[in-house]
């Protein structure tokens, strides 16, 4: 049994209507609850939860004080190549965006992680397109090779792979593997993915049925918020939690919440959620799960992600580069998007130390185990 068989109990137009059917008396019940369930989760993310917000928000910051404290574990993303044979509508590395590719060498590897070492981080998330025949298994323990010396948390988010390759990653090192199934919605999914591997809905969705398999410490998800209604999206999401939590309880969980930036050859979706849509997804995730850990990106802008250290999010990227070599090596290349907040780590940092709050470098549990 994978997620699969968790998923096709429901239909996309049966969660959306149980999402827009909770009542002001299902937000009262779910915030008066100790232990939530998705049921409680769908009146949280529901329209009648907004008027209460401020309450959400005060739950959401006492839980997540409860359980990480006054911390924001800091990372970075290092693009390791900007290659992909996927058509994606919303990405600009999308296989029919024209324009130059770039993989980095083996040299180029090493001087990216000294830029970002230098940077201070202590954990990286290495990121690259979906390009089999160049970034494969054998790139990636090599640039984990390179890498290693510089970092003591390695964080991969690359194509979906087979379960022996993700035990390969987790013996050379990984901590964590980041995989987002972009949107749950079928339909919507086959639109925005017309050709390419990543077209495959169902082995994108089992994909952490097979990282789980592999044991390794830490399992990233989210959804792409704005190819389809962020609300079934987000129960989608949380339902895909719930189950790979129960199944591999001994693996770490984080959630991530990418809104849509724009980006080369990129018309953006009108499947749009505000930043107080956002504030009320995060909060959501907090109250039903508080020890989950939520990822925040330099996505949004300086004003959103200042205000969220309160709130509920618990790891942020700052200073980040969305283009391979980015940090010293090719500044111009391709960008996969466009971030929004774009401070530098230390300014963010003294954001971050102004609020009362520690930035930390690494993995909470690695720092704690050493």
């Amino acid at each position: 049994m994978t997620f699969k068989d968790q998923y096709l109990k429901y239909t996309w137009n049966e969660i959306q209507n149980k999402i827009s059917s909770k009542t002001i008396l299902d937000v009262e019940r779910a915030l008066s609850k100790s232990k939530l369930n998705l049921e409680d989760f769908a009146a949280l993310i529901s329209p009648a939860a907004l008027p209460y917000l401020e309450q959400m928000a005060q739950k959401s910051r006492a839980l997540t004080m409860q359980r990480f404290g006054k911390t924001i574990q800091m990372f970075a993303p290092m693009y390791l190549s900007n290659e992909c044979n996927n058509i994606c509508t919303y990405c600009g590395y999308s296989f029919d965006n024209k324009i130059k590719r770039r993989t980095l060498t083996d040299s180029e590897i090493v001087k990216e992680a000294e830029a970002i070492k230098q940077l201070g981080f202590d954990h990286v998330l290495l990121v690259t397109g979906e390009a089999n025949a160049t970034v494969h298994v054998p790139y990636f323990l090599n640039a984990i090779k390179l890498i290693k010396p510089h970092f003591s948390n390695i964080s991969v988010e690359v194509q979906p792979l087979e379960q022996e390759e993700y035990a390969q990653l987790h013996e050379a090192g990984v901590y964590s593997i980041l995989v987002y199934q972009e949107t749950y919605d079928q339909e919507a999914y086959k639109l925005h993915h017309p050709k390419g591997k990543k077209s495959n809905f169902f082995y994108r969705l089992d994909t952490p049925d097979r990282v789980g398999q592999s044991k390794i410490h830490k399992i990233g998800l989210g959804a792409l918020l704005g190819l389809s209604d962020w609300r079934t999206d987000s129960f989608f999401c949380a339902m895909h939690l719930d189950y790979l939590q129960k199944k591999y309880w001994q693996t770490k969980y984080s959630i991530s919440f990418p809104r849509i930036r724009p980006a080369e050859g990129v018309e953006i979706s009108n499947e749009h959620i505000s930043d107080k849509e956002l504030l009320q997804l995060i909060c959501a995730y907090r109250i039903f799960n508080p020890d989950v850990e939520l990822s925040v990106s330099t996505r949004e802008t300086a004003t959103f992600r200042d205000n969220i250290i309160k709130l509920g999010a618990t790891s942020m990227s700052a200073g980040s580069k969305t283009n391979p070599g980015g940090y010293s090596v090719d500044p111009q290349s391709l960008e996969q998007f466009e971030i929004d907040d774009t401070r530098t780590p230390q300014e963010f940092m003294k954001v971050i130390s102004k609020q009362g709050y520690e930035a930390m470098l690494k993995d909470w549990d690695r720092a704690f185990s050493q």
